[in-house]
């Protein structure tokens, strides 16, 4: 069950995307696909146009804001440049007008209450993330694409080999399918993961445009953690769940301020660095998708860790964290998936939390065998974890579960480099079985909230 066509390689800037929550599947691959669509459209001849959400994007579509990024995606915006302060205006205006600019200068009908449908009982057989765009023509037959969402902000139109955000899949100079084949490939070139990585992103990119290029991701997942120190009062969408990540701020820095000690506040700030993260994305706020928006808290926690925490922590080092990072979200999304509607959370968070072990271990100057070592323990501590959000909302229990899977992403890593790299269980027999895993898990586990917390805790 590998990610529905996924590319043979996926680099780092394919992996880390700046967006908006609260969801990669479910806001910034519909958003991304209806801005497709609108754009491609015949320039005459077309006077409306419909949506059609199937399977997980119908059942939790409401809380996962996908209506929304539909509409978003249809007016012409990005995930990536859309301000988030702007939306609910952009939202208003079009239920007030009921039209979209369509190509050459013309109007096209468009009534968001009417004509984005949700087939809660009907799922399309490729992915369960399906959405399907129908343009009305003045006469004759309609125009119909389908799209398919297949986690982290990926899309893959029906019939296409690959996913379609950015092109082609590049010529690369170290290619590798496995982690073995990694693991060798680096060896024989006497590089590390990291170095092997960043060789292959200079497939696209000069080595400004990389560095420009992480820096900026830093950036925008550091600007996430800040603001959502900040920011105060209840999430969206009805459960009544109020930020924590301020209160617990302040009370961390009382702590400092009395000069306690305690051998675990570390990793208090770690849980902060997360739940301020995801609690931003709840809000449909600016994130980083990290391989998704659900586990968006973990990479940049982890990495907010090693800066903070880490003696000698520097800018080199951020770079190794975010390329090792890739290559292990890479071997995971083309052998498995990242996508919570296809394998459950395990997809999602699992995958984060083996990215962040290996950037760690990478960053605090593991080698190879101990990263993939990292990536594999963090991987398979999170095996068998269900997708079932309360409510259809990314809240309970995703903003917490960020920070556990932080923790654990840390413990990985320092259980890894603490060994000589040498374990029973390789990367690759994990994901392996987490796409296993995730094939027979039962639907309603898997981004429905059909199953799991989100029935047993309706009372939330």
């Amino acid at each position: 069950m590998a990610d529905t066509a996924s590319p043979a390689w996926v680099g780092l800037f394919d992996l880390f995307r700046i967006g908006i929550g609260p969801s990669s599947s479910h806001t910034v691959g519909p958003m991304v696909a209806a801005r497709r669509f609108v754009s491609e459209l015949p320039a005459d001849g077309f006077v409306s146009v419909a949506v059609d959400l199937y399977g997980s994007l119908a059942l939790t579509g409401k809380g996962h804001a996908t209506d929304q990024a539909v509409m978003l995606g249809l007016l012409g915006e990005r995930p990536d440049t859309v301000d988030p302060d702007a939306v609910p205006g952009m939202i208003a205006r079009l239920r007030e007008t009921r039209a979209l600019p369509g190509p050459g200068g013309t109007t096209l009908r468009f009534d968001p209450d009417a004509d984005i449908l949700f087939h809660r009982r009907e799922s399309l057989p490729q992915h369960p993330n399906g959405l399907a765009f129908r343009a009305m023509p003045r006469e004759g037959t309609p125009l119909r694409r389908v799209f398919f969402s297949v986690g982290g902000g990926f899309i893959v139109e029906e019939g296409e080999d690959g996913a379609s955000n950015d092109g082609g899949v590049p010529a690369v100079p170290y290619p590798f399918e496995t982690s073995a084949s990694l693991l060798a490939v680096a060896e024989a070139a006497g590089l590390s993961i990291a170095e092997l990585q960043r060789e292959n992103e200079r497939a696209t990119r000069d080595d400004a445009e990389i560095a420009e290029g992480i820096a900026r991701i830093w950036a925008a997942m550091g600007a996430c953690i800040d603001r959502g120190l900040r920011q105060t009062g209840e999430l969206p969408g009805g459960l009544h769940v109020r930020r924590r990540a301020p209160g617990l701020y302040q009370r961390l820095l009382n702590r400092e301020g009395r000069n306690e000690v305690d051998p675990l506040l570390g990793m208090d700030w770690v849980n902060l660095y997360a739940l301020a993260v995801n609690e931003e994305n709840a809000a449909g706020g600016r994130v980083v998708t990290a391989p998704t928006n659900g586990a968006a808290g973990i990479v940049p926690a982890v990495l907010r860790y090693y800066t903070t925490f880490v003696p000698g922590a520097d800018q080199r080092g951020i770079e190794t964290f975010l390329l090792a990072a890739a290559a292990v979200g890479s071997l995971i999304k083309r052998n498995a998936s990242i996508s919570g509607a296809e394998v459950g959370c395990q997809g999602e968070v699992g995958s984060a939390s083996a990215m962040a072990a290996a950037g760690l271990a990478a960053a605090l100057g593991g080698n190879n065998a101990q990263v993939e070592n990292a990536a594999e323990i963090g991987l398979e501590h999170n095996l068998g974890l269900t997708c079932d959000p309360i409510g259809g909302l990314v809240q309970i229990p995703c903003i917490e579960r960020n920070a556990l899977g932080a923790a654990k992403a840390i413990n990985a890593a320092r259980l890894a480099l603490h060994g000589d790299g040498i374990h029973h269980v390789s990367l690759d027999q994990v994901i392996r079985t987490m796409r296993e895993t995730g094939r027979d898990m039962s639907s309603k586990y898997k981004e429905t909230s059909q199953g799991g917390l989100a029935v047993n805790a309706i009372a939330c």
